[in-house]
């Protein structure tokens, strides 16, 4: 059993370090891609009046939301970039997560392990961990080897037995957090940053349009725009970053939440058995 766990430590240890690359790379792409974003597509000269950047304002034309987010200031690119990385490490999660669900319904699985316990079949019930896989089918297959272990042990009794099918599940749902965990707290990290990189934008804006209003005589009516415009344009870009990173790892820690109650579900039922028949 040690062996297991620390062959198994390793491999987490190993999924880690592929991780840690992957948020890296994933971090690195997509600022450059908000980079471009930015300069080339909502800064496109075909957005504005008379080509002008600078000193004119949006044209009425298709790309006039795209001239807008252009005018929000230097802080639109980081903004793109948090909004990209919210959705590349859902899409990954969601992929990650289904995975480790299995290929059956758990309850499914859950009640014909316990229906093969009942009648003393092991094997059968780490036949259905082999059909289902995932992280439960991992756990419970981990759990069930052990099971069988010490059932045969005649040196054991009953009380070291159950203690050492309850570690063997202590132990194989601990190896299996981090892989499911992974990158969430890249997700609940740009919830605060997102909104921190919108307010920066809207005080930045506020400022330039202050600035506006200051000039002697009439005001700078495109500058007072301009301004307006650019704290606005982040305090929306954060606020729907944001969100979405809220709602998206609320809804991760949820289904991580339901895969270890089924984890420990199933191990539970296990150590459970052992004590009626062991």
């Amino acid at each position: 059993m040690a062996e297991m766990t620390k062959s198994a430590g390793a491999e987490v240890k190993t999924g880690g370090g592929i991780g840690n690359w992957f948020a890296l790379i994933v971090t690195i792409t997509t600022i450059v891609v908000g980079e471009v974003l930015y300069h080339f597509v909502f800064g496109s000269s075909s957005n504005f009046v008379n080509g002008d950047t600078a000193n004119h304002p949006v044209a009425d034309n298709p790309g006039h939301l795209f001239g807008l987010f252009y005018k929000g200031g230097f802080l639109v690119p980081l903004a793109i970039a948090l909004l990209l990385m919210v959705i590349v490490f859902s899409i990954e999660r969601f992929i990650t997560l289904s995975k480790a669900s299995g290929a059956g319904s758990l309850d499914v699985f859950v009640q014909k392990v316990q229906m093969n316990l009942a009648d003393g079949n092991v094997n059968r019930a780490i036949e259905e961990c082999d059909k289902i896989k995932g992280s439960v089918g991992n756990v419970i297959k981990e759990v069930l080897r052990k099971y069988r272990e010490v059932g045969n042990d005649s040196k054991m009794d009953k009380e070291a037995k159950m203690a050492s099918v309850s570690k063997a599940l202590e132990e194989s749902v601990a190896l299996e957090l981090p892989m499911l965990e992974k990158h969430l707290v890249f997700l609940a990290t740009i919830v605060s940053i997102a909104t921190l990189v919108g307010l920066i934008g809207t005080v930045l804006g506020m400022i330039k349009a202050f600035s506006a209003l200051a000039t002697a005589g009439s005001p700078d009516a495109v500058a007072l725009a301009t301004g307006i415009s650019e704290a606005l344009i982040n305090t929306a870009l954060g606020i729907t970053t944001s969100t979405i990173a809220t709602i998206a790892y609320n809804y991760f820690t949820s289904r991580i939440d339901g895969l270890t109650y089924k984890m420990d579900e199933a191990g539970y039922s296990i150590v459970q058995t052992f004590a009626e028949k062991g």
